[in-house]
Formats: C-alpha cells, sequence, structure tokens
C-alpha cells in the first residue's frame, strides 16, 4: 500500500502559527497524540528556539478517513517555539535514548509584557517549561502523510 499524499486529499501540507493563547489552542489540537524519540527535541539557545520533530497524528483528516474507510494517517512535523529563554523538563529521562514520548497538550502561561511559560505536557506526568519572552509558536508538516502504524485513532480511555 502506498503512502497518502496531499493532493489526494486536496489539500496542503500544515503550516499554522500561534502568536496567543487562543492560536496555541489550534496548534494544541492539531499536535495531540504525536509522539517523538527523546532524541527529537532540540534546544537551540544561541537562537532562542527549542524544536521538536513530531509524528503527528492527521486530527484533521479523521473523520474523512472514517468516513472513507481507509487507513488514518500520520505526517511528521516540526513543532518550533521561539524566543526561548530557558527550558526545565520533570518527568522525563534524557538518558534513555530510546524513550519514545507522547505529546498531549500544548499550552501557555501569560506572564508580564508578554512574557510566560509555553508548557508541553507529555503522557506518563512528564512535562516541558520553556520560559519564553513572547509566544512564538509554528507547527509545519515536513513529510507527505503516512498510513498509521497502529491503525487507530488515539484513545485516552477513562
Amino acid at each position: 500500500m502506498a503512502d497518502a499524499t496531499f493532493e489526494e486529499g486536496n489539500e496542503a501540507p500544515l503550516n499554522l502559527g500561534a502568536l496567543s493563547g487562543e492560536d496555541l489552542q489550534i496548534i494544541s489540537s492539531l499536535t495531540q497524540d504525536a509522539v517523538f524519540p527523546v532524541t527529537e527535541m532540540k534546544w537551540q539557545a544561541k537562537q532562542y528556539r527549542f524544536a521538536l520533530l513530531l509524528n503527528r497524528f492527521r486530527w484533521e483528516d479523521s473523520d474523512t478517513a472514517t468516513a472513507r474507510g481507509r487507513a488514518y494517517e500520520r505526517v511528521q512535523s516540526l513543532l518550533v517555539i521561539d524566543n526561548v529563554l530557558s527550558v526545565a523538563s520533570q518527568g522525563i529521562d534524557r538518558s534513555d535514548r530510546d524513550v519514545i514520548l507522547s505529546l498531549l497538550e500544548v499550552s501557555f502561561e501569560s506572564g508580564e509584557d508578554g512574557t510566560g511559560h509555553v508548557l508541553l505536557t507529555l503522557a506518563g506526568d512528564g512535562v516541558l517549561r520553556l520560559s519564553v519572552e513572547a509566544l512564538e509558536v509554528s507547527l509545519r508538516d515536513v513529510t507527505r502523510p503516512y498510513q498509521a502504524p497502529s491503525g487507530k485513532v488515539p484513545g485516552h480511555g477513562d
């Protein structure tokens, strides 16, 4: 079976930006249940940038896939947070280079004069806290969609 293409769905790869908490909610909903190896997070301190290469479930396509009876898809995407002053983590063993993390939510805690913290909440009680000078987040698909290996829509149970 061949991988899907954006052209088949008459759609383009995602390329979104967030400069407000409301914008970030959209990015958060699109990145929910994205998975990535711990080795695919990078903080570029001199560029004030933190980036993740995610294997993102294509929530925007799941209803169409269900209706057409075709496979659910994932796509590799770059989640980039700019204006990052510092990064802290909790509940993440970064020494285990084989660990796969699952992103549950991206949120923003507002501070004074546009500053604040971007929180990346992970499954298993992990969290990344990025102190930012100003909120600037982008999400960009960088590969063609591919069939989700599980063949299922991600779920969280009760």
